[in-house]
């Protein structure tokens, strides 16, 4: 099996996707999640389609399987979002996220400045970020007592 790779999304992926989805995000119980449960749409295959033709949708995958995905949107010239980034569990914990995240960001090289967002609860994505240096610009409340903490990145720092 050869290592980490992207490719772009398509209709046919979307049913595999929203599995490991939904894997990668109810998997957060075990370090601390209210509940199983993750980001709008994470277990629609329809809702996977749909991003295919919002943003960048892209397939992490190891040889010729789907592993995980990323969505990144075009927010203005030179500004990227990653709107999402998933690894189905039984990946986590091998440097395969890390790999992931160079991957995606390898593919934009003239993003000066990425942002993302991850659960004020989720400590695991929280020090994933910031051990990639991202650093906290701000926070979203979602509700109740969700709130979003939102990270960016710029080139260069």
């Amino acid at each position: 099996m050869s290592g980490l790779a992207l490719r772009r999304a398509v209709p046919g992926d979307a049913e595999l996707l929203a599995i490991i989805s939904q894997r990668a995000f109810d998997s957060d119980v075990a370090i601390g999640a209210p509940g199983p449960g993750g980001p709008p749409g994470y277990t629609d295959p329809e809702w996977q389609r749909s991003m295919m033709n919002r943003g960048d949708y892209l397939c992490l995958t190891l040889g010729d399987a789907i592993v995980g995905g990323a969505i990144v949107f075009d927010m203005e010239p030179g500004h990227h979002d990653i709107g999402r980034i998933f690894l189905d569990p039984d990946h986590h914990r091998k440097g395969l996220g890390s790999q992931a995240m160079r991957l995606v960001m390898a593919r934009y090289p003239k993003v000066r400045r990425w942002t993302l967002d991850t659960p004020a609860w989720n400590t695991r994505t929280r020090a994933f970020y910031e051990q990639l240096g991202f650093t906290e610009y701000g926070r979203r409340p979602v509700g109740g007592d969700f709130e979003l903490i939102l990270y960016e990145l710029r080139a260069g720092a």
